[in-house]
């Protein structure tokens, strides 16, 4: 039962991750707010690999491979866009409506890892990834259920995936490594977020080095992104080497409670009934995934 505490950890900084990058989208464009998760997380996820080498130093070091070398890039790159895709999501919508279209990245991981991974669903099961979808709908209309925001549909549903396809990529990287748990997932942990960090920074430095110099004079929320960003990571990549994607992100959509909790008291945003109604909705979904 491991992975369900990891899962729980994950979820809560993630909604923490989200609140702070929601208040930094004011100020800094879409890929600075992306820079902002990973630019500070690679030393930290650097010490906790050493110290758990340190704890036990006779375990074995990994032996890189293409397959892990392929499934790390592809994490990185998907990530980078789903990141990008949510931050923009944001501007649509407020902050808990945002969040709550990017966790369809639970019930696409769901189908995903049905079609890819051999992970079977029973009637109860999709009867959860039918009332997700409804919640996800309910969200994403704007006065009313016949005014329905294709943009707000179309970025929540495509950070979501991008989200999903992250997730069992990552899987993949750390089962590709051979390691036990956790040096697998903490290894491909500071992979993934050295390689973001290293190609987001080039990316800036060529393009807009403007937006480098508004994350430098921002350090307390940037510090405190990447801070909660790296925690959630290592939550989420030590629950998905230890489980079944769909089942760990179906769990995850605990994050949806802590979420609206932040928006309505650190935020001061109002939720409104009906985005209440798909938030609950959605997180119903992952408890009945999840109980199959």
């Amino acid at each position: 039962m491991t992975w369900i505490f990891f899962t729980f950890l994950a979820a809560f900084m993630q909604s923490w991750r989200n609140a702070f990058q929601s208040h930094l989208s004011g100020d800094v464009k879409t890929a600075g707010v992306t820079l902002a998760r990973f630019l500070w997380a690679s030393p930290i996820a650097a010490l906790y690999l050493l110290g758990l080498y340190q704890y036990q130093p006779e375990a074995a070091l990994p032996i890189f491979n293409l397959s892990f070398t392929s499934f790390v890039v592809g994490a990185s790159v998907m990530q980078i866009i789903a990141t990008a895709l949510m931050v923009k999501l944001f501007k649509f919508n407020n902050y808990a409506v945002g969040a709550g279209l990017a966790k369809s990245e639970a019930l696409v991981a769901a189908i995903l890892g049905m079609i890819f991974f051999g992970t079977h669903l029973s009637l109860l099961g999709w009867s959860g990834v039918v009332i997700g979808g409804v919640g996800v709908f309910m969200m994403s209309t704007q006065g009313g259920w016949r005014q329905l925001s294709v943009p707000t549909v179309l970025l929540g549903l495509g950070s979501g995936s991008a989200f999903a396809l992250t997730s069992l990529w990552i899987r993949e990287a750390s089962l590709a490594l051979g390691l036990p748990f956790p040096y697998s997932a903490a290894w491909v942990l500071l992979s993934v977020i050295s390689l973001q960090t290293l190609m987001l920074v080039a990316y800036l430095l060529v393009s807009d080095p403007a937006t480098l110099k508004a994350l430098w004079l921002r350090p307390k929320i940037v510090v405190a992104t990447s801070v909660c960003s790296c925690i959630g990571s290592l939550g989420w990549f030590s629950a998905m080497s230890l489980e079944a994607v769909p089942y760990v992100k179906t769990l995850g959509q605990v994050e949806i409670f802590f979420t609206m909790l932040i928006s309505v008291f650190w935020l001061r945003q109002k939720v409104r009934i009906k985005d209440g109604l798909g938030l609950i909705l959605v997180a119903l979904a992952a408890v009945l995934v999840m109980w199959t």
